[in-house]
């Protein structure tokens, strides 16, 4: 074959190849969002389990299970929070597989976890399922981990289900009153400035949850889109119930009965949870202490994922 005849072929398969990518893109771009999950649950060693629990079927990521020896590793709950889901942990798992088993569900209602007409999902009812989910483990007490609303789900099973958990850590968690923001201001006269129907309500999503927000190109914020374009209705649902109904600070009046050994982990310039709860939660539960990180807003386990492990690890020693 003449070498002319061969460059011809391998630029038809170039061109070829192109358009097969750029038809995917445009038209299937959740694939996409698929691989890059993939790939770092690669770097993180998780994989993808599932189980039935309280009417669902939960779907999690595990890590540190399968060194030879995870039997000995204490086992942590890790815990999204609204509008998150269990890939928001992948950056820590990665750090936090290395000395522990670790599970991170979606919680029942998002991501791949199942989602009932007309259930209950604000945080009281979590809190009963996800207790629940733990005990199917059949390793109780264990480490609960929760972030925002999340940290408040897992803060009221700490109140209310004590041999649970063993130690807790409280990320940016909700369920207190704290110092008014803009976010909050807008919650409270009925918005929801974490809705998401467009690129460009996601990059200001990105905005307001990083102090530097990661670099999402098109069309992996394009898939993200789709996702949150279809879960719009159940989102506002549940922020009536977590933002403005009485589950907004059920927390609060049960503080003092986390006898646990308590981490409060925040970022210093958190836009959403402000750093002012911490205080309010240290008052409240005797054994707390606080770790404030600089330079990150309200993910602070993928904008430091280093940095909340090792905060993670020491207070756990």
């Amino acid at each position: 074959m003449k070498a002319k005849h061969v460059r011809r072929l391998a630029w038809a398969a170039g061109i070829g190849l192109s358009v097969a990518t750029v038809s995917t893109a445009l038209f299937m771009p959740e694939q996409f969002l698929q691989a890059e999950f993939a790939r770092l649950r690669w770097l993180a060693g998780a994989e993808v389990q599932s189980k039935s629990v309280a009417d669902h079927r939960w779907v999690y990521l595990q890590a540190g299970f399968s060194d030879e020896n995870s039997a000995q590793k204490p086992l942590m709950f890790l815990v999204h929070g609204y509008t998150g889901s269990k890939e928001n942990w992948l950056p820590v798992m990665r750090e936090l597989g290395k000395k522990y088993r670790v599970i991170a569900p979606d919680l029942p209602g998002w991501g791949e976890t199942t989602r009932l007409e007309n259930a209950d999902y604000g945080v009281v009812a979590q809190s009963e399922r996800l207790t629940q989910f733990i005990q199917s483990f059949n390793e109780t007490p264990s480490i609960l981990v929760g972030h925002s609303m999340g940290g408040h789900i897992a803060g009221l099973i700490a109140a209310r289900q004590p041999g649970v958990v063993s130690k807790l850590v409280l990320m940016s968690a909700a369920g207190v009153h704290f110092q008014e923001n803009d976010f909050s201001r807008s919650v409270l006269k009925g918005g929801n400035p974490f809705e998401v129907k467009t690129r460009e309500q996601f990059h200001a999503q990105m905005s307001l949850v990083f102090t530097e927000p990661p670099f999402v190109p098109w069309p992996f914020d394009e898939a993200m889109v789709q996702r949150r374009r279809r879960d719009a209705a159940f989102e506002a649902k549940v922020l009536d119930s977590i933002g403005r109904g009485n589950d907004v600070i059920a927390l609060q009046s049960e503080l003092e009965k986390i006898k646990l050994p308590t981490l409060l982990l925040w970022c210093k310039d958190d836009r959403v949870i402000d750093v002012s709860s911490v205080p309010i939660f240290q008052a409240g539960i005797p054994h707390s202490q606080a770790l404030i990180l600089e330079g990150c807003g309200h993910m602070p386990m993928m904008a430091k994922p280093k940095e909340v492990a090792q905060g993670i690890e020491s207070f756990l020693q």
